[in-house]
């Protein structure tokens, strides 16, 4: 069979278009690679005063990993709406994304808990020379969302509604912990994020509900009834309404209510 030219022109439009929501993919995986390299690099910082005391703290330029977190969440979300938009859905665009996101909610998020952790155990007495091995279990996180991606995959079931936690909430809720911790107004949310045996609790919590069978809502709307879309609609209004009064700490709030919600309005 022998293509004119200007069928050769179509098959290179189709083409094109295909592409389109990979390029959209692999802007998520641009961003959660910058979102690592910000986190690697502030690191724990160590400090004197005058008094010869010592001063540890995380450099306050680590937002720039919540940031980067956050961008790639706002593409992950734009790839799909393309792909939909163009009919260009394909089976690599499908495996790009998961690996994607393994990086940018699942590996990022981690290195931020890792850095956490770091700066607990660094206030602790003899706390710089603590082992490796307190730090491990931040990685459970990127390895848990690996194994809840590779399941979604093979999942068809999945389209309006999830089994676990999807990973780019998990992600995203971690990516808040800088903002937190830099621009909370008040003490105890800062010695919260500072106490190991909590970020040990929420590696492990958060690990378990994104590998778990747990109902959850997908943020899709199948239509625009009101009646069918209840608990998304709650959802977006405790949002508005905890961003203005909670700032940033409306992050882990709204993650917590879209939990209960997804529960109490099993799909």
């Amino acid at each position: 069979m022998i293509f004119t030219g200007r069928q050769w022109s179509v098959v290179g439009r189709h083409l094109n278009m295909k592409q389109i929501p990979n390029i959209f993919t692999l802007l998520n995986l641009f961003f959660g690679c910058l979102a690592i390299v910000v986190t690697l690099q502030n690191g724990i910082v160590i400090q004197y005063t005058n008094d010869g005391a010592q001063y540890i703290d995380i450099p306050e330029k680590i937002w720039l990993a919540s940031l980067f977190i956050g961008i790639a969440g706002v593409v992950d979300f734009l790839d799909g709406f393309v792909a939909r938009l163009f009919n260009a859905a394909s089976e690599i665009g499908k495996q790009l994304d998961s690996l994607a996101d393994v990086v940018s909610f699942g590996v990022a998020p981690s290195m931020i808990v890792y850095q956490f952790l770091r700066l607990s155990l660094a206030k602790e007495q003899e706390g710089i020379d603590t082992s490796i091995l307190w730090l491990m279990p931040a990685f459970i996180i990127a390895c848990a969302g690996a194994y809840r991606l590779a399941r979604f995959n093979i999942d068809q079931s999945q389209s309006y509604g999830f089994k676990g936690v999807p990973i780019p909430a998990a992600g995203l809720l971690i990516a808040s912990f800088p903002l937190i911790y830099w621009h909370s107004p008040t003490d105890w949310v800062v010695n919260i994020l500072l106490n190991k045996w909590v970020l040990y609790g929420i590696i492990f919590s958060v690990s378990w509900l994104m590998v778990s069978r747990l109902p959850i809502m997908a943020l899709k709307f199948k239509n625009l009834s009101v009646k069918n879309n209840i608990p998304k609609i709650i959802l977006l209004l405790i949002t508005i309404v905890a961003a203005i009064f909670l700032q940033w700490l409306a992050v882990p709030v709204v993650f917590i209510v879209y939990i209960i919600l997804s529960l109490f309005y099993k799909q």
